[in-house]
């Protein structure tokens, strides 16, 4: 065992807890387009996301045993890929759509923060904890993904180029590691780097989204996100806004055991390599422990597959 594996295994037994809701909703997220729209659009997508919202509410009611669960929700707006107006401008109108539409936001998150969030590299810690799945009859020919960027569930079909798949009957499809009966394959794109410079990706930084708000995120073993509450006039620079805001006094935490996100159905694909990359996230084995304990104290099941714990709701608009 190596030095720097030593001091990982002994970090792992002195992690921070972090506290937890039920069930962290997510109430959509918001990119410069859907805000160039105007108002009636963010009041239509919130009107498409508030009956859904409302059913999480009762299930979790149901299955957490308490008349009164813990359910914190949260809004992400994109400052990674697009830079536009200012937190001062933007965040009222996103609060006031979501007024209207009968909804409560309780926490507002920047999509930049999961790359970097107060100094500490969200993007880099996950993505130096993938452990891909080494699919059936794998040979190693494959470039591990720390180097190339891609994240798969299977098995790639073997290169060949145009001539040679023309004249070659031994074609391999791709192959699903865990499929039913049939494949469906997907490959993801983790980050590009050009010019020196490296692009996490939309469905990446999605994914560190999602494992934060299950707070299975550590830095050194501490916590990793500590939300702020919303002062009295918001920035005008994006950088200048905390990572997470608490927009409520009163709200529940901001991590949960479980987590939802009511989406428009565009989506659909970027939740899907989520799921994908989520799977392959190797958790630090104290912050799994450490949360298997407290669901024993509240009476909770709870899956022990990361991706099991990640709900979607998808609808028709936006």
């Amino acid at each position: 065992m190596t030095n720097a594996e030593f001091r990982e295994e002994t970090a792992d037994s002195h992690v921070e807890e972090v506290a937890l809701s039920h069930l962290s909703l997510e109430l959509g997220h918001l990119y410069m387009d859907d805000y160039l729209a105007g108002m009636d659009r963010l009041v239509a997508q919130f009107l498409g996301v508030a009956p859904w919202a409302e059913v999480a509410r009762s299930v979790t009611a149901a299955n957490s045993g308490t008349g009164r669960p813990r359910i914190s929700t949260c809004f992400l707006i994109d400052d990674y890929f697009t830079q536009f107006s200012s937190p001062a401008k933007v965040l009222p109108d996103v609060l006031a759509a979501a007024e209207a539409a009968g909804l409560t936001i309780d926490y507002i998150a920047r999509e930049s923060a999961c790359v970097v969030a107060d100094g500490v590299p969200l993007a880099e810690i996950v993505a130096g904890r993938l452990t891909a799945r080494p699919p059936r009859g794998a040979n190693g020919r494959r470039p591990p993904t720390v180097e190339v960027g891609w994240l798969c569930n299977g098995q790639r079909s073997p290169g060949v180029d145009a001539s040679e798949a023309m004249a070659n009957p031994h074609w391999l499809p791709p192959e699903e590691t865990e499929a039913t009966n049939h494949s469906i394959f997907l490959d993801v794109e983790l980050w590009s780097d050009e010019h020196g410079k490296r692009t996490w990706s939309c469905a990446f930084l999605a994914s560190v989204w999602q494992l934060v708000r299950l707070g299975m995120i550590r830095n050194s073993g501490r916590n990793v996100v500590t939300p702020v509450p919303m002062s009295a006039d918001f920035p005008d620079e994006w950088k200048d806004l905390p990572p997470v805001v608490r927009v409520a006094d009163t709200a529940s935490p901001f991590c949960a055991y479980r987590t939802q996100s009511v989406l428009p159905r565009r989506f659909l694909n970027v939740e899907h390599a989520v799921q994908v990359i989520v799977g392959q996230y190797s958790a630090l084995p104290a912050v799994i422990d450490q949360i298997a304990s407290r669901i024993g104290r509240e009476r909770l099941e709870l899956p022990a597959d990361l991706t099991e714990r990640i709900d979607h709701v998808f609808f028709n608009g936006g």
